[in-house]
């Protein structure tokens, strides 16, 4: 690879002390924290959500998958680097990255928590704690911030905040507290992100359709984890958000990319044979597909589909990512797994997906 590569889609492992030591101090004895459990390890206890959140897939990246369990981890036996920036430096070399966007982990599932004013707080919580973290590597790991939507005005507010903090971008909530994203009441947040150069990220199991469950056995589940984000996709397309807006540029984070051809021509399909009564006839400017290549980022890991579709979809959208650390994580045979997978692409496709769609849209200088 000619140009440093860069993860698109990495995450950090909340340590304990993530929420309860940065949340407002009235929810302090009800922020999420770590609990060991004799039979289930240590686990993340939410107030106000059924299950724990167990660490055994959390920082399962390099475990053969025949050891892969989600119950039983302790938390000092985890990858440091998911809390520590200094050892994550080493994780980034082991794997030839040079730089990561980074993601939550606790902080996905608390997307769909059902109360907004604790999910405020936790969020505040954790962006506090992850520009610190970040902070000790600005120039290495990129952060995102969370924000809960409870409205437009305090959405724009968290971004001026994140702004202000060093943070890079937003991580969505799948699902905002009124209304839908369609709706044009999000139109002044749409341009306040656009203005302050803060994209959009929206990962999967953080909506609640995410929480579906299919039939047949429970590993048919894994493959249903897309659709929260193609709901989400099409959702700004048919509701108009990116005609509205033509600068705004979403980030669908780890739903892979190789159905995207499909999708856009299943789009297009609908929109000419059925909008008149789907749509009540609303013309738009482009067509569905268009919207989506021109708007829409995807990143994805191991997904040898996406490289082969890459005429097919807008290789100036796609990029590549590691998931450190989680347990579909390609770390540490990220290099290994590239090297298989893009070897038909020219040096200028590897680059685009390996660093410049990344770089040019978090205004990095690596």
């Amino acid at each position: 690879m000619e140009k440093p590569i860069i993860s698109a889609d990495s995450h950090i492992t909340e340590p304990p002390g993530c929420y309860v030591d940065h949340i407002d101090p009235k929810f302090r004895e009800r922020a999420p924290r770590m609990m060991r459990d004799d039979k289930l390890g240590d686990i993340f206890v939410i107030e106000g959500m059924s299950k724990p959140i167990p660490m055994g897939l959390v920082a399962a990246a390099g475990q053969d998958a025949s050891s892969l369990k989600m119950f039983g981890a302790k938390f000092e036996e985890l990858h440091r680097g998911g809390w520590d920036p200094e050892a994550r430096m080493a994780d980034q070399e082991r794997d030839g990255v040079a730089c990561e966007i980074i993601y939550p982990t606790v902080g996905m599932m608390l997307c769909n928590h059902p109360d907004y004013d604790y999910k405020k707080a936790c969020f505040d919580a954790y962006n506090r704690w992850v520009a610190q973290y970040c902070g000790a590597h600005p120039d290495r790991l990129i952060g995102l911030g969370q924000t809960s939507m409870r409205s437009v005005e305090e959405g724009i507010d968290d971004l001026r905040r994140m702004k202000e903090m060093g943070l890079r971008g937003v991580m969505m909530p799948g699902n905002p507290q009124v209304s839908d994203y369609d709706d044009p009441i999000y139109d002044p947040f749409w341009e306040a992100a656009i203005d302050m150069e803060m994209p959009l990220s929206f990962h999967i199991l953080t909506s609640k359709q995410d929480n579906w469950k299919t039939r047949g056995p429970r590993i048919n589940n894994f493959l249903s984890i897309i659709r929260g984000n193609q709901d989400l996709i099409g959702t700004f397309i048919f509701g108009g958000v990116f005609e509205r807006h033509p600068k705004l540029r979403l980030v669908c984070v780890e739903a892979d990319a190789g159905w995207v051809p499909h999708f856009m021509y299943r789009m297009d399909h609908a929109y000419k044979r059925h909008r008149n009564w789907m749509l009540k006839g609303r013309e738009f400017q482009k067509m569905p597909s268009e919207y989506f290549r021109e708007h829409v980022y995807t990143t994805f890991q191991d997904d040898w589909v996406a490289f082969q579709m890459k005429d097919l979809c807008n290789v100036k959208r796609m990029m590549w990512a590691n998931d450190f650390p989680h347990s579909d994580s390609t770390w540490p045979w990220s290099q290994e797994v590239l090297a298989e997978q893009t070897k038909h692409l020219t040096q200028a496709e590897k680059d685009a997906i390996l660093h410049d769609n990344v770089a040019e849209l978090y205004h990095l200088s690596i």
